[in-house]
């Protein structure tokens, strides 16, 4: 990895910049990108799957660390044959997987094996894609991932806050989230017009079941889509003020004051 050229003359040499259709914004600084790969391990010999690679910053300080092999997925083909170039150079620990992360079948790439998840997230499917790896039926030991700093914090928000809600229940019901570090927007290229943090999500042994999971959105969405509002009210169609009861839950609360125990009490007893 030492002897590849530096990230910024090979895109120059490939004629490649950013492209906003797909909130593309280059880690290019190895600095940076190794203290993330750092802040997502060890992965103790465990296969890393990496979401948008892009030119391959994160790629390379994830190749240096302890995973037996990186996974990329990469839905731009202009930056294939860079990666194809860092695949050759890898000793066969990349694999380049062109295709759509949201449509990817993960466990198909893994073939069995045991994976974690790090990567610098497209802006504009970085929430989609969270959801889908925190309620699919594939669970990955770790997830470490950027977002804009306004995402990650309601990621890792707390009941009572104002960044609360649906992404920061669903998040935590699944994993404990916390933000581990926070990038400006100078430390892309090109700069986003917002701050960026790393979020890293470690999956609890007891993360609620497939259907629990489903009847909590359904909870969240409601509670959250009408938050001002007492639960009584936002949950009327799934019961209101009894289903609130049978949580041990007050139906004059707010979805912002109840906690991830709360809303899973709630779920539960939606199935009831």
């Amino acid at each position: 990895m030492t002897e590849l050229p530096p990230l910024r003359e090979v895109l120059e040499a490939h004629g490649l910049s950013a492209d906003k259709r797909f909130g593309q914004h280059f880690l290019l600084d190895l600095n940076v990108t190794r203290k993330i790969a750092r802040l997502a391990g060890p992965f103790d010999g465990d296969v890393v799957i990496e979401v948008g690679p892009g030119p391959g910053g994160l790629t390379r300080a994830l190749l240096e660390s302890d995973a037996s092999q990186v996974i990329a997925v990469e839905k731009d083909r202009r930056f294939i044959p860079l990666l194809e170039d860092l695949a050759s150079a890898s000793g066969g620990r990349l694999t380049v997987t062109e295709a759509d992360a949201l449509k990817v079948d993960e466990r198909q790439l893994l073939a069995g094996q045991t994976g974690h998840l790090v990567s610098n997230l497209p802006y504009n499917v970085g929430t989609p894609l969270l959801i889908k790896w925190l309620t699919g039926r594939w669970r990955p030991r770790s997830l470490t991932l950027m977002f804009q700093k306004e995402v990650a914090d309601r990621v890792a928000a707390r009941a009572g806050t104002s960044a609360y809600g649906r992404l920061s229940v669903i998040s935590q019901a699944v994993c404990e989230a916390r933000v581990v570090m926070d990038l400006p927007a100078r430390a892309f290229t090109p700069p986003p017009k917002v701050a960026s943090a790393v979020v890293r999500l470690a999956p609890h042994a007891d993360a609620p079941s497939p259907a629990d999971l489903a009847a909590l959105e359904q909870i969240t969405a409601a509670a959250f889509g009408q938050r001002r509002k007492m639960l009584r009210s936002s949950l009327k169609s799934m019961g209101g003020a009894e289903l609130c009861e049978a949580a041990g839950i007050s139906p004059d609360a707010r979805a912002e004051v109840i906690d991830v125990a709360g809303f899973l009490r709630l779920a539960e007893a939606s199935r009831r």
